[in-house]
């Protein structure tokens, strides 16, 4: 059961006989994760959330929600449609799909109200341009973020990624992944700064170069 913020004397149902109970404020993704696992273990959950949405930072808003959040008004422009036609992230939600967030949703069966979908690609801009940052071999060919020759270098680069299990050392390429640097295996296949950059950010998703 939960509280609406604006209806504060909101009478809540008689709980069953659980094991034990919970009181969680706020619903971000933190609290949303611990509140399955609390619930799985037979504990009565009520959410008090000062908002009229959920997620907290991490939500998706509807038209009207965002005026309401950052303009402090309820009235939208006609001329932009439909307040729930809207859908927008406050902040981005992108994890990786063989993390530990993955797995924990799933654990929690999540993913029975949550749809994950794939990545369709990443992009950045340079010299004023949108470019597609490539992820395959065959796309390094055809790209734009770099020149003919740094073009093959990647493309190699894509190749060794592709084809490298940690469990077969022929894959390996001579590197000792226990102990060569990837600013060595960067170096082995000639990559220029540029590329090294989108891969290590774009690609791999690197906040910085501590990597």
């Amino acid at each position: 059961p939960g509280i609406s913020p604006t209806s504060p004397t909101t009478p809540l149902p008689s709980p069953p006989n659980y094991e034990e109970n919970r009181v969680m404020c706020w619903q971000g993704l933190v609290s949303a994760c611990g509140r399955y696992a609390l619930a799985r273990r037979a504990c009565a959950m009520l959410h008090v959330d000062r908002n009229d949405f959920y997620g907290a930072e991490s939500a998706s808003l509807s038209l009207q929600q965002l005026f309401e959040k950052f303009r402090n008004t309820s009235d939208t422009p006609a001329a932009l449609g439909a307040s729930r036609e809207y859908n927008v992230d406050l902040i981005p939600k992108f994890i990786m799909a063989d993390g530990k967030l993955v797995r924990i949703l799933t654990h929690l069966k999540v993913t029975r109200y949550l749809e994950l979908t794939q990545v369709d690609g990443c992009y950045v801009t340079k010299s004023g341009k949108v470019q597609k940052v490539p992820s395959t071999a065959g796309e390094a060919l055809k790209s734009d973020l770099m020149g003919f020759f740094q073009k093959r270098k990647c493309k190699n680069f894509f190749t060794f990624c592709e084809e490298y299990d940690p469990r077969n050392p022929k894959t390996h390429k001579g590197f000792d992944p226990y102990a060569v640097s990837m600013a060595e295996v960067f170096r082995e296949f000639d990559l220029d700064k540029d590329t090294v950059d989108f891969v290590g950010h774009a690609v791999a998703l690197w906040p910085n170069d501590e990597y």
